[in-house]
C-alpha cells in the first residue's frame, strides 16, 4: 500500500502543476522559449520579405 502511495505521489509531480497551483519551471522555460521562436520566426520572415524586395529592385 505504501508503494502505491509512492507511486502515485511521484505520478502527480510530473503532472502540470505542482501542489501550490504553479508550473514547474520547466513548463514555464517552455512557455518563454516557444514565444521566443515565434519572435524570432516572424523577424526571420520580415528580413526573408525584405530581402526578396530590395533584390526586386536591384535588377
Amino acid at each position: 500500500m505504501l508503494r502505491r502511495w509512492i507511486r502515485e505521489l511521484e505520478n502527480a509531480r510530473l503532472g502540470a502543476l505542482p501542489g501550490n497551483g504553479r508550473p514547474h519551471a520547466e513548463q514555464t522555460e517552455i512557455v518563454v522559449l516557444r514565444k521566443e521562436v515565434a519572435r524570432l520566426k516572424a523577424e526571420r520572415d520580415i528580413l526573408k520579405k525584405a530581402n526578396a524586395f530590395f533584390a526586386r529592385d536591384a535588377t
